[in-house]
């Protein structure tokens, strides 16, 4: 079949339309996590409702709906976002580096890009809001932590889901979790503090487990007791 000019021309305008359709929701979708935070840090979670968001966004309820299956899904926007840049800047580290040290590196990229009142915000809200502790821990858990578990994976090659990586990628997200509420709590610079706290990993190395655990040291015996 022949391509002509007029086909190619027909392709490129398709193409920038949904280019221009999905800009146009991902900037949606950012107006009304703003929004949302906003009316939650201000009055708590519980006590805005979906129709109040739609209200300050100027949108209608059956639009906010378009784009949220409910207000708990608002809080999921951040870890959303996070994945996807985590996954990309770990993607552009030298394959040649420590595994601990791209992550550290790959963090402190994303978290460069990240507007920081935002998430000061996020956090604010989750932290008032019980409710939505597991429905967060749970996408962490899903989203982020398993992106960093199949980069561990593909940098040990070895299965993301075995035992290492997943240990690894658990024990990182503990450590992010730990240098955010520590920045949210005493200030300070967030980057410094994820640097400082992937330090304490550093100071080990991670491998595949290929021969098994190192075995004990053998226990000396005990000296004998003399019979009085």
């Amino acid at each position: 079949m022949k391509v002509t000019p007029k086909d190619v021309q027909g392709l490129a305008a398709d193409s920038l339309v949904l280019q221009l359709r999905v800009k146009r929701s991902e900037l949606m979708v950012q107006e009304l996590e703003a929004v949302a935070l906003r009316l939650f840090d201000q009055r708590g979670f519980k006590d805005v409702t979906v129709d109040e968001i739609a209200f300050a966004a100027h949108i209608s309820t059956r639009t906010f709906y378009r784009y949220f299956p409910n207000k708990e899904d608002v809080l999921q926007v951040q870890i959303d976002r996070r994945s996807t840049s985590l996954r990309a800047a770990l993607a552009a580290r030298p394959a040649g580096e420590e595994p601990l040290e791209s992550l550290r590196l790959a963090l402190a990229d994303q978290l460069a890009r990240e507007d920081m009142e935002l998430l000061r915000r996020w956090i604010a809200v989750i932290a008032a809001s019980p409710s939505v502790l597991n429905s967060v821990l749970g996408g962490i858990q899903l989203k982020i932590q398993r992106v960093i578990a199949e980069f561990f994976g593909a940098r040990l090659g070895v299965r993301s889901d075995a035992l290492v990586p997943t240990t690894m990628a658990a024990a990182s997200s503990g450590i992010i979790q730990a240098a955010h509420i520590d920045w949210y709590v005493n200030g300070g610079d967030l980057i410094t503090k994820v640097s400082e706290a992937f330090s304490v990993l550093e100071q080990g190395r991670i491998g595949p487990l290929r021969n098994g655990p190192t075995p004990a040291e053998p226990t000396p015996p005990r000296a004998s007791r003399k019979h009085i």
